[in-house]
């Protein structure tokens, strides 16, 4: 078990803060961007299939 006896060693993660945090922020990053991703498409495959039901 880790016990940090403040904030600030908490952040610094026994000297592996700044790998920790970026890894850390890189994920949250990518998982975020792919669920952008996902509604973008989503409405551009909605509005493809409403324009061929239109157009039929």
């Amino acid at each position: 078990m880790m016990q940090w006896g403040s904030v600030s060693e908490f952040v610094a993660m026994g000297g592996y803060g700044l790998y920790v945090w970026t890894s850390f922020g890189v994920t949250a990053f990518g998982m975020l961007w792919e669920v952008f991703s996902l509604r973008r498409r989503h409405a551009a495959a909605r509005e493809g299939a409403r324009q061929s039901f239109q157009d039929q």
